[in-house]
């Protein structure tokens, strides 16, 4: 369920970023799925405990997260208003994680360790795959920078043609940047709730939480400049080369320096 959440939230960022129906509508349809689950789930529960479930703080997120996606369902089927839906659900996915993840609301110590084990595995599994996204989109922008340069010095040949055309890079690292951002923010939120399970005395200066923080902002601001300022062309290109370069050094110096992360236990 938190997958198909996560994925429905990846659609909604597509369509709140690059106004797609297509990704818009798969993102209502898992989030439906998603509702589903959750909706059979909460009356299984109350048959089982034989009440309504929001007397601990555990069945009260559960429940408060089910409010949100059935708000959230209703805003998109009656209002139409898709930038309400993408940022409540943000909010649904956070609340809905620290329920699911949560050791406190089992009385199984073995149940518990297994939840959070299965934390870790989506937080790891999610930030590779974001990785790889920015990684290819760091490869088209390469690319376009070469083409550029051969473009600019009229170097006209076999290497040229071989070459995709100027917008279409760009357009390749664009999208590519739209999946990965959306995917390392996800994968933050449930780092972080792994970290607060396992690691009660959680520094929040750990330069490798300082550092994922860093990633997701210059990535955010590759969009913010692409969207909403326009910006086009070999600035940006080196803009997300940058970015890349600040992705590699969060993995490989900051995450050697990380008093917790998982490549140091």
């Amino acid at each position: 369920m938190v997958i198909l959440y996560a994925i429905s939230i990846l659609f909604y960022f597509i369509d709140f970023i690059d106004t797609n129906r297509k990704a818009n509508r798969i993102a209502f349809w898992l989030l439906a799925i998603v509702w589903l689950m959750q909706t059979i789930f909460l009356c299984f529960y109350v048959i089982e405990i034989g009440r309504f479930p929001v007397l601990t703080i555990f069945e009260g997120l559960y429940f408060y997260a089910w409010v949100l996606v059935t708000l959230s369902l209703t805003i998109n089927k009656l209002l139409k208003m898709d930038f309400i839906v993408f940022f409540t659900n943000i909010l649904g996915f956070i609340i809905i994680a620290i329920h699911t993840f949560a050791p406190a609301h089992t009385d199984s110590n073995v149940m518990a360790e297994r939840l959070i084990s299965e934390l870790l595995f989506t937080h790891i599994t999610m930030a590779i795959l974001s990785y790889a996204a920015f990684s290819l989109s760091f490869v088209f922008s390469i690319v376009y920078l070469i083409q550029y340069d051969l473009l600019k010095r009229k170097k006209w040949g076999q290497r040229l043609r071989r070459l995709s055309d100027l917008t279409k890079l760009e357009t390749m690292s664009y999208i590519l940047n739209i999946i990965g951002v959306p995917i390392f923010l996800l994968s933050l939120i449930l780092g972080i709730q792994w970290a607060f399970l396992k690691l009660p005395g959680l520094i929040w200066y750990d330069p490798k939480i300082i550092g994922s923080f860093i990633v997701l902002i210059v990535y955010s601001v590759f969009l913010y400049m692409k969207v909403r300022r326009q910006k086009s062309g070999k600035s940006l290109a080196l803009w997300n080369i940058a970015s890349f370069l600040i992705v590699l050094i969060n993995f490989f110096l900051f995450g050697s320096l990380s008093s917790f992360h998982f490549w140091n236990t």
